[in-house]
């Protein structure tokens, strides 16, 4: 088996280890730095519980190999929170219902961030077209928009005041 070592900085920390270079990015975050947060749905890429971060674009972290993050930023959902303060994501998921069970809510979150950095004011069928890729099987996908939509709001009025 080839091994190669790589550092990732993953949210803000690096993170050098010497890893088979046919391991995934989800498996290297999850069992090898113990973040698990970030889901494992399918390992085909169709669900988006895995969605991470790299370099600042969203990407489904089990089509994508650890040895292919080497050098660069990685942010998972524990990168998400200032200490104890919620990302406007986050409290936009609580305070809008935008989850059940859950285990999609990781991938949701670091999509959304993505189109929010992209799109600071999406339509509703803005959101809808930029979480496509990201499967939920409780929601429903209304409260999901509302969480998104209150992300967008509150990120706006926190960039006028800053």
């Amino acid at each position: 088996m080839k091994t190669k070592e790589i550092t990732v900085h993953v949210n803000g920390t690096p993170h050098t280890k010497e890893v088979s270079t046919r391991l995934l990015l989800v498996h290297f975050i999850r069992d090898d730095l113990d973040m698990t947060g970030t889901h494992i749905g399918c390992d085909t890429s169709n669900c988006g519980a895995c969605t991470i971060l790299l370099d600042g674009k969203s990407i489904k972290s089990c089509t994508v190999l650890a040895v292919q993050a080497d050098g660069k930023q990685v942010t998972t959902i524990e990168g998400m929170a200032n200490g104890a303060q919620f990302h406007p994501i986050q409290e936009g998921f609580h305070e809008e219902h935008g989850l059940q069970c859950g285990f999609c809510t990781p991938g949701m979150i670091m999509r959304a961030a993505e189109l929010l950095e992209k799109n600071p004011n999406p339509t509703e069928e803005e959101i809808r077209w930029g979480i496509s890729g990201n499967l939920c099987r409780c929601t429903g996908y209304q409260n999901i928009v509302k969480a998104i939509q209150y992300a967008a709001e509150k990120m706006s009025t926190e960039a006028e005041t800053a």
